[in-house]
Formats: structure tokens, sequence, C-alpha cells
């Protein structure tokens, strides 16, 4: 399959070992802003949006987890940086584990945030497409009022989110509930996998059963788990310390490595 990658929207922070922090479906790289204070005195940070989401290009095909990887080895290459720790949250976890899979010669390191390994089972799958359907009758609000409550447990940060999801595409939101219906198990991989690795869950998690991720920690050849109190699908706004703590110790260990 060829791969025609596109040219990312993008803002850059801080200076050090690189660092590229993916945000989840239906976000944009607005999300991270709470860690980079924390993270730019350690690190190069680039903060991407993701194709079909926030000021990035919207394409009309699947987005498929390893298509999104590419666009990210592309940002790479035009960044001139050979290797760096990549960072997913939710949908971003899953591109993050495309990308180690695909390119594992580009990766020093791995954080993966409320996210996990596994396909989706039937009745999930069913559900993404149960919800493209919904997007195109219905357009994207009902969508978003929806999601805004489950992705944390925060009222105030619920209305913060809908307000970043208003800025992706029906499009984009179409073609990655596709890609994630459609992504690949990448469970069996975990193990070779060898850079390392940290994972990441609230421990009020709605979406994300915090066991999920512990064994996906589990199964990585050189991770560590952080459980994060009092945070749901958001740790890095619900959370910021906690989350930025875990990862410059990623960092430091990554770029020692």
């Amino acid at each position: 399959m060829e791969y025609q990658p596109v040219k990312l929207f993008y803002e850059e922070e801080g200076k050090g070992f690189p660092v590229v922090l993916l945000h989840g479906f239906p976000l944009d790289h607005t999300i991270w802003q709470p860690v980079v204070p924390e993270l730019a005195s350690k690190a190069r940070l680039i903060l991407p949006d993701l194709r079909g989401h926030g000021r990035s290009p919207v394409t009309d095909e699947m987005y498929t987890m390893r298509l999104l990887a590419e666009d990210i080895v592309a940002l790479l290459d035009d960044l001139k940086i050979e290797r760096a720790v990549v960072v997913g949250h939710s949908m971003g976890g899953y591109v993050s584990l495309a990308f180690a899979h695909a390119f594992p010669w580009r990766l020093a390191g791995l954080g993966l945030v409320a996210t996990h390994a596994a396909s989706d089972n039937p009745e999930r799958r069913q559900g993404r497409y149960l919800m493209i359907e919904k997007i195109k009758r219905r357009g994207v609000l009902p969508l978003i009022k929806d999601m805004g409550t489950k992705l944390t447990i925060n009222p105030e940060l619920a209305n913060q989110l809908e307000s970043i999801m208003m800025n992706t595409s029906p499009t984009g939101m179409i073609n990655s509930l596709k890609g994630m219906a459609e992504r690949t198990d990448m469970t069996q991989e975990l193990s070779s996998m060898d850079v390392p690795a940290v994972v990441i869950a609230g421990k009020e998690d709605p979406i994300l059963p915090v066991e999920k991720a512990r064994t996906t920690a589990q199964l990585l050849s050189k991770a560590w788990f952080v459980e994060v109190p009092q945070a749901g699908h958001m740790p890095m706004l619900e959370a910021p310390r906690d989350v930025a703590a875990a990862l410059l110790q990623l960092i430091e260990v990554a770029s020692n490595t």
C-alpha cells in the first residue's frame, strides 16, 4: 500500500531530546499544554495536530493508524529528527504503537496515556460505525456533547474539551472512526518493542479500565505503569504534574539509552 503523508500543523516548545506528543480523538495538540512548562526545560517538544484534526489537512480516505504514523515520520523528516520519544493519548496511543511497530529505528521511547494495544471487539467496532452514521445524519454536535462528559470527571474540563472538538471536521471524525474500528491488534507486538516505555492511566477513567492499561505495561519489555488518582481519560489535563513527572522519567531514561 502506498501512503501519502500530509504536512501536519504543529507547534514546538523547549530544547533537548525530541519528544512527540500525540493527542486523542477528536481533539488537538492543545490538550498537552498543561504539561509543556514542566517538560520544555528537558525536551524539544513537537506537538502536531493529527490529520483531520485541529489545523492539519483533512483528506477523504480512511485514517488507518499506520497512515497517521506515516504523517509523523514525514514530520520528523522535515524537522531532521532521526529518533524521538513518541507519546500518544487514546487514539494517539494507537498511532504511537503503529509507529513503534513500523519504524522501530526511529523510536527512542514510548509513552502510552489512557490507551491500550488491543483492537476493537465486535461491539466496540459496531459502536464506531453507528457513531459515523449519527454524524452523517445529525452532525458532530450530539457526539461532542456526549463525549465531553465521558472524557473527564471534571465538568469544567468537559466544556473546554467540547470547544476543542468543535475544531475537528466531520470528515476528520468519520475517517478517524473508520481507522480505529479497523485497526490492527498490537498486543502480540508489544514484547518486541525494545525501548523504554511508560503506560499512564487515570484511576477513574470510564473509557479505559485501569487493568487493561496495566496489562499493556506488563507485556512491554521495558515498561513501567503509572496510575493517576483522581483522573479520568484526560490525565494530562486533570493531573498534569503527575503526567509530567512520569514523562520526565521516560525522557531521562530514553535519552540515556
